[in-house]
């Protein structure tokens, strides 16, 4: 998998998959119109983990949370297999109320090694079933730069960690039901 490529050794994974009922092309198209903000759910988890932003008025809220609302937050695109697999990826200090994000160009992704930093890379991988269909699978990994950053890392990731899961299930029924009612 692509995402091998750029988090090959990390901290914490976290993987969900869902088969959907229709070819891998569909499905991949599905991935990419991705609209995080059609969920209420989503929608107070991520509006939850922003309010400090919010009050800075650094972020503002959005009507849309697509892919490009992704990237322009603070993520990058690592790479893409043709109607197969995205890879993004984030560097920050995520246990921080603001999450400390540090923006990075995505060919410095792989050697970034800055103590008191976090990697994130987060993938959607799909793929044809035997028999027809696809499964649409999510990958996030996370490696810390250090021992601290480590530390710092795993005590949220315990608070946060349920709710990352409950999102990416979430996001997935999404992406079934949309490439499913192509």
């Amino acid at each position: 998998m692509l995402i091998d490529e750029f988090l090959p050794d990390y901290d914490v994974v976290e993987h969900h998959d869902i088969d959907v009922d229709a070819p891998v092309d569909e499905a991949y198209q599905a991935v990419k119109k991705l609209d995080l903000a059609r969920s209420p759910v989503v929608l107070a988890l991520l509006f939850a983990r922003g309010l400090p932003t919010m009050f800075t008025g650094a972020v503002k809220p959005k009507r849309r949370l697509g892919l490009d609302e992704i990237v322009e937050s603070g993520f990058v695109v690592l790479g893409e297999g043709p109607d197969r697999e995205l890879v993004l990826g984030v560097v920050g200090k995520f246990w921080r109320p603001t999450s400390g994000l540090h923006r990075i160009d995505p060919d410095e992704f792989v050697a970034f090694d800055t103590p008191g930093f976090a990697k994130g890379v987060w993938n959607f991988a799909v793929s044809a079933r035997p028999g027809g269909g696809s499964r649409v699978e999510t990958e996030t990994r996370v490696a810390c730069t250090d021992d601290d950053a480590r530390r710092k890392f795993g005590w949220y990731w315990r608070l946060v960690g349920p709710f990352s899961a409950l999102i990416r299930r979430i996001m997935l029924g999404d992406i079934k039901r949309s490439a499913e009612s192509r």
